[in-house]
């Protein structure tokens, strides 16, 4: 694990989409490691925040509710900032395609001014960018590295990958410490569950926990691999405190890809009980789903010695019993 103590004790760091799943679960590292640390969030339900998120720490830590396309407010948020944790987005693909100027709004247009404010208003600000692993579409090998073709196959993709390349041109050309981590499946506790716009496994970890029956979409065949948000929090940790990332994508992913046949099951003995059914596809999904997906991370490994540490089994273990501890702040 890294050692960023030193590097962030009274350091302010901005977190855009601070209440979600990813910025909550930073909060809380960075908090440890004495940072004066500000959340972003706008709180709008479809999009993940939830105060409970930070309960235990919501005094140790500033929360803005305001939205990224809110140009004024970014502005102002920005100054004075060591590190910016750019972590704000619409992730529902689903949703891309029957809104597809939403998406391009917040995926897209508020990268773009958020990167201006850092310009204009604080460019010395380092900026860690989650970007995702839904812009390489259908992969055309596997593992999927860096090098892999991008032909994203719905608009959540495309307008990710722009965002992603505004945050590595504005390095380029302005010399903006810009880097970006293309995530794959992220899972954990403060994860939404209340419905699948965020991931599919929480959906399924709600359904585990609530009794009902699990649908797997397709034949099952499908592979996937996972992150426990603990290891994503520490790339990003090392993405922010590593020069060597400046200018750069990578790859997260995990060590042993399982098809969701299995993941199902697994998530059924774990919990104890439970079941899953294989169905066909809605026609909505069919038409975007990438198939089989698992990266290749050597790239970020060689650059900060980034691996992820959690096995599978112990992180559903623990993403599980959170939720029957929790479930009724995420319902």
């Amino acid at each position: 694990m890294s050692e960023g103590r030193d590097h962030f004790l009274g350091k302010k760091v901005l977190i855009t989409g601070g209440l979600g799943f990813i910025g909550s679960n930073l909060a809380r590292r960075l908090v440890k490691e004495g940072a004066q640390v500000l959340l972003v969030d706008s709180l709008i339900p479809e999009y993940g925040g939830n105060l409970h998120n930070i309960d235990g720490i919501c005094d140790r830590v500033r929360v803005n509710i305001a939205d990224v396309r809110d140009e004024h407010a970014m502005r102002c948020l920005i100054q004075g900032q060591d590190y910016l944790f750019n972590l704000a987005g619409q992730t529902s693909h689903l949703d891309s395609m029957r809104n597809p100027f939403t998406d391009l709004e917040i995926n897209c247009r508020s990268q773009l001014s958020i990167l201006e404010a850092c310009r204009h208003y604080n460019a010395e600000v380092r900026v860690i960018y989650a970007s995702t692993r839904q812009m390489y579409g259908v992969p055309d090998y596997l593992p999927v590295d860096e090098r892999h073709p991008l032909h994203p196959v719905d608009i959540n993709g495309i307008n990710k990958m722009a965002g992603e390349w505004y945050h590595l041109l504005y390095n380029a050309v302005y010399n903006i410490r810009a880097s970006a981590l293309r995530l794959t499946n992220t899972y954990g506790p403060c994860m939404r569950i209340k419905d699948a716009r965020q991931t599919f496994l929480g959906y399924w970890i709600r359904q585990v926990v609530m009794g009902e029956e699990i649908q797997v979409f397709g034949d099952g065949r499908q592979m996937r691999d996972f992150n426990y948000i603990d290891d994503v929090v520490e790339a990003l940790v090392l993405a922010a405190l590593t020069g060597a990332t400046h200018g750069q994508s990578f790859n997260l992913g995990g060590d042993d890809p399982i098809s969701l046949q299995d993941l199902a099951a697994s998530l059924i003995d774990i919990n104890g009980g439970g079941s899953y059914r294989i169905v066909p596809f809605p026609p909505d999904r069919k038409i975007i789903d990438i198939g089989s997906y698992y990266a290749d991370y050597k790239k970020f490994h060689a650059t900060v010695g980034w691996t992820p540490t959690t096995p599978l089994r112990e992180g559903l273990s623990r993403t599980l019993a959170y939720y029957r501890n929790h479930a009724q702040y995420y319902l």
